[in-house]
């Protein structure tokens, strides 16, 4: 999960974090349009997963959280998955 400089939250997908952060910045070609216009943005959560199928998952989870949920889940407050929808 990346926080904008608007302060909302993007979920994604990487295989490496880095280079697609840098992406995110600007500082390498790609990027999400939604965070184009939302520069710097940083790193507030993330899990490493044993497939790209599990991260696809688990991103599909996050998305439906509310923001509050999301801010919860980067403070430590809640475990993915145990939200309710």
């Amino acid at each position: 999960m990346l926080r904008c400089a608007d302060r909302s939250i993007y979920v994604g997908v990487t295989r490496c974090l880095i280079r697609r952060l840098r992406q995110h910045n600007g500082e390498l070609a790609g990027g999400a349009k939604y965070t184009r216009g939302r520069r710097p943005v940083e790193v507030v959560w993330r899990r490493p997963a044993a497939s790209r199928g599990d991260a696809q998952s688990l991103e599909a989870q996050l998305r439906k959280l509310s923001k509050q949920d999301k801010l919860k889940l980067i403070a430590g407050k809640l475990e993915a998955g145990s939200a309710h929808d």
